[in-house]
């Protein structure tokens, strides 16, 4: 299992990670820092424990975020869904009808074609 080391607020920490996730690990490490660094920039110098706390916390609060607006969207997307199976099932009904009428006109072509043609004299 690869192992990768990050640093977060002047820390370095050594991490494992699953093979191929090296650089996805350290960018979320590079991402938690720079959480750190805006807590250190807006509140000064605190206490690590508490900037730390405050990161995960506006972290997690992006996440929850985040997830409320990809339930609003799943909801929207399943919507759309619905309309268009709706429109399906009218287009599919509009073309049947469509068929039906060319179908009657066919016939109806036929027969006068028919009558228009002489019966072969016998």
């Amino acid at each position: 299992m690869p192992q990768v080391n990050v640093t977060i607020a002047g820390k370095a920490y050594r991490m494992a990670c699953g093979d191929g996730e090296e650089a996805h690990l350290e960018g979320l490490a590079r991402f938690y820092d720079e959480k750190i660094g805006e807590m250190r920039q807006a509140f000064g110098e605190i206490g690590d424990m508490r900037l730390h706390v405050m990161a995960a916390l506006m972290v997690a609060d992006d996440l929850h975020e985040a997830n409320k607006r990809a339930q609003k969207l799943e909801a929207e997307l399943a919507a759309i869904r619905g309309d268009a199976g709706a429109a399906d099932q009218r287009l599919s009904e509009v073309e049947d009808r469509a068929a039906e009428a060319l179908v009657a006109a066919a016939e109806r072509i036929e027969g006068v074609a028919k009558s228009l043609v002489p019966a072969p004299a016998g």
